[in-house]
């Protein structure tokens, strides 16, 4: 049995997954770390040696990667040869995804947003949206014919959260978790309720334009993965699955369809 190390590096965080190579992945465990920006090839590697401590067995036999911060591209590129002495697979222009891609620049979409879609067409199938949580909260539209229909980009929760926090002096850093009540009756439930409750009502709102907008014939299945996914997932007016494995099975898929 081949097993392949996924790496998704984010804005915030990065993200390891060790997957059971095959048409069908089998996630065998994953952890997290902290982005260090700016990162050596060395630091990389010390992060590489750690996960595969906290991963079943010591060996793999591919990798890919998913990189989000290009500075950093490289340094995680030479890593992950050295650590498994294979040449790893790049998310990027030349790698085969399988899908259509009904966007100006295809080269523009992110690497992360390739993988959540490959993941979200081979798990649930089409129409579906995908929204990936995290330093910016991401819309991704599958069309009824499977093909990646464009998105949206928006500030991530945690990300509005900050920005308060450091923009206004007497605003504190606050827990993101949804308040009992929308009306805030203290200063960290208002703005639990604003950022929070917030982002619920933004989620359901572009839902609703972007379900409208594709005109379906049958509902497009609503999958949610990142940070928090749950607890947003639970807050919504529409149906959503969570996924926290999408974007380190859909690098899984992608590797496995690129491997040769």
């Amino acid at each position: 049995m081949e097993r392949v190390l996924t790496v998704d590096v984010g804005n915030t965080t990065t993200r390891f997954g060790l997957f059971a190579a095959d048409s069908a992945p089998e996630l065998l465990g994953s952890c997290e770390f902290t982005t260090l920006s700016p990162l050596t090839c060395d630091e990389a590697r010390v992060q590489i040696a750690q996960a595969l401590t906290l991963l079943p067995g010591d060996t793999v036999e591919g990798t890919i990667l998913s990189c989000v911060v290009p500075s950093l591209t490289d340094a995680w590129r030479q890593a992950l040869a050295i650590a498994s002495g294979t040449k790893p697979l790049v998310v990027g222009p030349g790698l085969k995804s399988g899908v259509q891609m009904k966007y100006d620049d295809p080269s523009e979409v992110g690497p992360d947003r390739v993988a959540d879609v490959v993941a979200a067409r081979a798990t649930y199938g089409a129409p579906a949206i995908v929204i990936d949580l995290g330093t910016t909260t991401n819309f991704e539209a599958i069309d009824e014919h499977g093909a990646f229909a464009g998105g949206i980009i928006a500030p991530g929760a945690a990300l509005g959260a900050r920005s308060l926090e450091q923009a206004a002096a007497r605003l504190p850093m606050i827990e993101l978790r949804a308040p009992k009540r929308v009306i805030g009756r203290n200063t960290r439930a208002a703005m639990q309720s604003g950022v929070v409750l917030g982002e619920v009502a933004r989620i359901d709102g572009l839902l609703d334009a972007m379900i409208s907008e594709m005109g379906c014939a049958t509902e497009p299945q609503v999958v949610v993965t990142g940070d928090g996914a749950a607890t947003i997932a639970a807050l919504l007016r529409h149906t959503a699955t969570v996924d926290d494995a999408l974007t380190l099975r859909g690098l899984a898929l992608l590797w496995a369809a690129n491997r040769r």
